[in-house]
């Protein structure tokens, strides 16, 4: 059976190198995905990524994560050529830059959406213009449970606060302290997940010392409490 004339335009995917494109339906299904998107997850073939979610690709603190993200795409929240850390195949940390939009079908009606990820270490260009924060982001990465001052990361990278906050808010859109808590919270949501710690101990584990601090901007980052999170995982467990 011959292509129609959607699924050739969608096959050109598989000649872009490095770059990992995808398709999916209102409920964040794949519809289609290239290439490299199928290697990314470790799969041999498109049908078997068909109808699939990123929760049986990724694990459930980072599908979640895609997932919401979906949700905002479609609800109007357009990513351009966002720099973000995130695990490549190997469950490394690494730079990605990522795009996304909604799609709509001849009624204006949004019925799912679209994107695609670059890794970073395949875009020298972008990488060399963050190298300027690479230094703080691994101290970052490294000491998150501590309590990280801002002077710190600025000696580390060699600069005054507002040069280093700066870079912050130009490559990464956020501030060093936005950072921090981001970094901070993704491994509590990943501690609460894959562990059966106190809701206290990952908070602790994870950097925050204030319980209700941490409670607060676990909200307002993931718009769910930290319990929920651990009762979710709790019933799948049960359900399992």
């Amino acid at each position: 059976m011959k292509p129609t004339e959607k699924q050739q335009l969608l096959q050109m995917f598989n000649l872009l190198p490095d770059v990992l494109f995808w398709v999916k339906d209102i409920n964040s299904r794949i519809e289609y995905a290239n290439t490299v998107y199928l290697e990314q997850v470790g799969i041999k073939n498109l049908e078997q990524a068909l109808g699939k979610t990123d929760y049986d690709f990724f694990p459930s603190h980072i599908a979640k994560q895609f997932i919401t993200d979906d949700k905002k795409v479609m609800e109007g929240e357009l990513v351009t050529d966002r720099v973000e850390l995130n695990s490549d195949q190997k469950g490394n940390i690494a730079w990605f830059l990522t795009s996304k939009r909604p799609i709509f079908d001849e009624h204006g009606n949004i019925t799912g959406s679209y994107g695609i990820t670059r890794h970073l270490e395949k875009n020298f260009q972008v990488l060399s213009d963050i190298q300027a924060i690479n230094a703080p982001v691994n101290f970052i990465k490294e000491n998150f449970t501590t309590d990280i001052k801002i002077q710190q990361l600025a000696d580390v990278a060699f600069l005054s606060v507002s040069a280093l906050e700066r870079r912050f808010k130009k490559y990464l859109r956020k501030t060093p302290k936005q950072f921090i808590n981001q970094i901070r919270l993704e491994h509590a949501r990943r501690l609460l997940i894959e562990t059966q710690l106190p809701i206290s101990e990952v908070a602790f584990q994870s950097g925050f010392i204030e319980h209700s601090y941490f409670s607060k901007q676990f909200k307002l980052l993931f718009d769910e409490q930290p319990s929920e999170v651990r009762n979710q995982n709790l019933s799948i467990t049960i359900k399992l």
